[in-house]
């Protein structure tokens, strides 16, 4: 039976004009304390034995995943694959949710409702973005049998790495918790996955 291991990091808090405001393909970078606990979760894990390092080509995950290979004195290959971004909100994005609500009143009782099954007006809906990171997933686990990599990405992605692993229906994502710069560990025994950290 072969272990793989797969480290899934959400990006730590960004920048503060980010707060009250729907982003999820907005490149925003991280604030100063997401930067200060980037460098606290690359510490924790200075002795993982890291393969590679993928993440999402956004700002504040990009950040993130350079702190990490760069801890302990390594230098670990990171790859910037766009699959690994957050949903798109489309025409929801940067905009902040009173807006939204005033905007698109049908619609934003609807996503505060039923956010897994609703589609984003010029974006994608859960279940499209699901299939792009467990497509990219499953890539990234055949190209690493055996190892440890991690993913630095996001909430949404992350909640469909883990709802995926549980057997979990989409519907109940959101009873997944995914703070700023939580870790989270799945391993994978051949195609058996045992999530053995989570949200830590």
């Amino acid at each position: 039976m072969t272990e793989t291991a797969l480290w899934l990091l959400r990006h730590p808090e960004p920048e503060v004009g980010a707060r009250g405001r729907c982003y999820g393909s907005l490149d925003i970078a991280l604030s100063s304390e997401g930067i200060r606990h980037a460098h606290h979760v690359a510490e924790s894990l200075a002795n993982e034995p890291f393969a590679a390092i993928y993440t999402s080509p956004r700002q504040r995950c990009r950040q993130a995943a350079v702190i990490l290979a760069g801890s302990g004195g390594r230098s670990i290959k990171i790859e910037s694959i766009e699959t690994l971004r957050e949903l798109d909100f489309g025409e929801f994005e940067g905009r902040s949710y009173d807006e939204i609500a005033r905007l698109y009143p049908d619609l934003y009782q609807q996503w505060m409702q039923h956010p897994t099954e609703t589609r984003f007006p010029g974006g994608e809906c859960f279940q499209e973005m699901s299939v792009r990171v467990l497509d990219t997933t499953n890539q990234l686990r055949a190209r690493h049998v055996g190892q440890t990599i991690a993913l630095m990405t996001h909430g949404g992605v992350i909640r469909a790495i883990l709802s995926d692993a549980l057997g979990m229906d989409p519907v109940n994502i959101f009873r997944i918790g995914q703070k700023y710069g939580a870790v989270n560990l799945v391993r994978y025994f051949d195609e058996t996955p045992i999530i053995e950290v989570l949200n830590k």
